[in-house]
């Protein structure tokens, strides 16, 4: 008998306004305060790439490349706690401000924190059955830990399973195979054998493996089942048709028909932008396998949330006010500006996994919700605004995953003063805002260091890591968070590895840390 338990879902969109002469960059001010509600369950975009790819990097004290880091990902493991749903709606959309300079050279910004909340139960959520075609690379590149490491997730993942769920198995390496097709996820000892029996050798013929893959699906295509495919690589194509172009069309072909893709990504050398591509366009989600840990909690966890989604055709309108512009968007790959605003479509949102930001991290994933992030300016000339507080509009539309039924809801954003007058001591409303703040400046830090590395400038990098560093653990000393003090730790760890590096480089006088929103 399952458990009920009253909690909440939450997308995490951060919206970072960089306003000309508010608060400095130690002012953290919280007024009027929102409380959390507790217990709130993150939701996650589909397609993002995980933090694991750049942990993994520094773990291995290595300086990562700016391609490593995702912002939709990284933001996906932070878990932010927003107000209970209290719409009347499944889906409640919340606005939380944020007033102050950032955490690296001190400029100024303004940042509005929108988040999602549900009254769903998760003990009573009962998802439909599921038809999942694992489709495992087992080329000659996987032999070692990675092809042990994926056999022991994939037998972990069957305890997940329900009953009424069906798996199909195909490996593919020159060519693809089908191992198991329409077995019964109460045959335990079936699929265990068929994973564990998974060899590796030969070359990487990808888009046979995810031909194969879709054609198994669509032949048992089932309106009443959840049809996804979770396609592993540890690669990039070297057999058959490689073209990164022809995978991603075939990918797209079967979204249509509503077979949708979830890519993993094994070991240090597969192809990032292609596995990303096809989780964004099958509306799943793209992991990076860094450790056995992480194996075991991808498969686990992609089988209990991931793989149903919370809402879909989610679209996120926004209508900035007439005191500013558009600047830039971050932590979405959907974003389309316009004049006066923009817009983000997300295919689907799926839950994430822990329920408080007060949960320790335990290794592996953090998981916990997401965030989009839209840069806004002050117009240069504020005559003729007519509503100097209004920051803007924003409107939420879905459908729902099972009926199709359309979903909306439209809220306003005001900050306290005019977008040329902000408060001179800062504002929070909230703790959760002010945690989004934090959040931003240490996805800025991270990608401006790894930008710099990239162009042999590994000293700026680590002044720019050195400049936001105590301002990050002088926030946690009044704040504690898992998120941020794990966070802190990969801070130090990119600092040590760029010291490493400066003994290639030519010494020289390095410059102040670099502004990462100069236009504010």
């Amino acid at each position: 008998m399952k458990h009920r338990i009253n909690v909440h879902l939450a997308l995490g969109a951060v919206l970072a306004l960089g306003v000309a002469g508010c608060a400095s960059d130690d002012a953290r001010v919280s007024a009027g305060a929102v409380e959390p509600g507790p217990g709130s369950v993150g939701v996650s975009q589909g397609g993002a790439q995980d933090f694991g790819l750049f942990r993994q990097i520094l773990e291995d004290g290595l300086i990562p490349g700016p391609d490593t880091l995702d912002d939709v990902g990284f933001f996906a493991e932070h878990k932010l706690d927003y107000p209970a749903a209290d719409c009347g709606e499944d889906v409640c959309m919340h606005g939380l401000l944020g007033i102050m300079g950032n955490m690296i050279s001190g400029s100024p910004c303004t940042l509005i924190q929108i988040g999602m909340t549900s009254p769903v139960d998760l003990g009573a959520l009962e998802r439909p059955p599921l038809h999942l075609v694992v489709a495992v690379d087992t080329s000659g590149s996987m032999q070692g830990d990675p092809i042990t490491y994926l056999k022991a997730g994939l037998v972990e993942m069957i305890g997940a399973l329900e009953p009424d769920d069906r798996i199909s198995l195909v490996r593919y390496a020159e060519r693809a195979d089908v191992v198991l097709e329409m077995a019964e996820a109460s045959d335990a000892a079936a699929l265990t054998r068929a994973f564990e029996g998974l060899a590796s050798g030969g070359a990487t013929n990808l888009y046979d493996g995810l031909f194969t893959a879709f054609a198994v699906a669509e032949r048992h295509l089932d309106p009443a089942r959840q049809n996804r495919v979770i396609f592993l690589s540890d690669g990039v194509a070297t057999a058959g048709l490689t073209s990164p172009a022809r995978i991603e069309a075939l990918a797209r072909g079967y979204a249509e028909r509503g077979i949708g893709v979830t890519a993993v990504g094994v070991g240090g050398e597969f192809d990032v932008a292609l596995m990303r591509g096809l989780s964004e366009i099958g509306a799943g989600n793209f992991y990076f396998l860094e450790d056995p840990r992480a194996v075991r909690e991808v498969f686990t966890e992609e089988v209990k949330t991931f793989l149903v989604p919370l809402a879909l055709d989610v679209d996120l309108d926004i209508a900035v006010g007439d005191g500013y512009v558009v600047r830039g968007a971050y932590g979405t790959n959907g974003f389309r500006a316009r004049e006066g605003g923009g817009s983000v479509h997300i295919p689907s949102l799926f839950l994430a996994g822990r329920t408080s930001a007060e949960e320790p991290v335990e290794g592996g994933r953090r998981g916990g919700g997401g965030a989009i992030l839209l840069e806004l300016v002050p117009r240069a000339d504020q005559r003729g605004v007519e509503e100097p507080r209004a920051v803007g509009s924003l409107g939420l539309s879905w459908k729902h995953p099972l009926t199709g039924e359309a979903r909306s809801q439209r809220i306003d954003i005001e900050a306290p003063s005019a977008p040329d007058a902000p408060p001179e001591a800062g504002y929070f409303s909230g703790d959760t805002v002010e945690k989004g703040f934090v959040m931003l400046n240490l996805f800025a830090g991270f990608e401006l260091a790894a930008q710099l590395a990239a162009d042999a400038d590994p000293r700026t990098a680590r002044r720019t890591l050195e400049a936001l560093r105590p301002n990050v653990e002088a926030w946690l000393e009044e704040h504690p968070d898992p998120d941020i003090e794990d966070d802190l730790r990969y801070v130090d760890l990119f600092i040590r590895n760029l010291i490493a590096a400066e003994a290639d480089v030519q010494p020289y006088t390095p410059a102040d840390p670099p502004n990462p929103w100069p236009a504010d």
